[in-house]
């Protein structure tokens, strides 16, 4: 979430150029998360706990959590979460980490994997990398794992956090996610900003939209 050094980052409403989200796998970016996440200043200031606290209070269940990264969010479940991920790499590091996080290939294929195993799907800075209709492909992939009535939450940067990141290629807010949810399927639950008020969201990078929908 930090503006990466040396590289150039666009405007909110200036798209990428790729709508795959190469740009997310790899080393580097695996690299790159654990170095923004492990900073010095955001141990002793402990600045996830306010986004802690949220994905906390939401009373997620048994969570999935597509595109897990490193494991953060993970680590904020208290060990009620499975992480999945494209970056085997990310996915080493969580692992390491103590998490329970898997590969693509390998979370399909293990034990998890089961019909509504799961009360939540949680997507977290997930959407904003992708093209629309991959984020509907993405989604799609894990939605059986979903218990009936269970919840999917996405979560995407606001405009000064989305201008923060050159892998960002879409941006993402409220009407774009409703619209998501809605091509999913899913009944629209609730929506707010997140740690601030809306209008803080185009000079704070770490605000957020958090879009809560169900299965019907």
């Amino acid at each position: 979430m930090n503006r990466p050094t040396g590289r150039s980052v666009r405007s909110a409403a200036e798209p990428g150029p790729g709508l795959a989200g190469e740009d997310t796998a790899g080393a580097d970016y695996a690299a790159r998360l654990q170095r923004l996440e492990t900073a010095r200043w955001k141990r002793i200031l402990d600045v996830q706990a306010p986004y802690r606290w949220n994905i906390r209070r939401l009373n997620l269940g048994r969570v999935l959590e597509i595109g897990c990264g490193i494991g953060r969010n993970l680590g904020h479940l208290d060990g009620n979460g499975i992480g999945v991920d494209h970056n085997a790499d990310s996915i080493a590091i969580a692992q390491a980490r103590g998490l329970a996080a898997f590969t693509v290939a390998d979370f399909h294929a293990s034990k998890h994997a089961a019909p509504a195993a799961f009360d939540s799907l949680l997507l977290a800075h997930v959407i904003e990398h992708v093209g629309e209709q991959q984020a509907l492909d993405i989604v799609r992939e894990y939605l059986d794992y979903l218990r009936p009535g269970g919840r999917v939450v996405f979560i995407c940067p606001q405009e000064k956090g989305y201008t923060t990141d050159p892998t960002h290629i879409r941006f993402c807010g409220f009407p774009e996610l409703r619209a998501l949810a809605e091509g999913l399927g899913l009944g629209l639950r609730r929506q707010y900003s997140f740690p601030l008020p809306r209008i803080a969201g185009r000079v704070f990078p770490y605000n957020e939209f958090v879009v809560v929908a169900a299965k019907q």
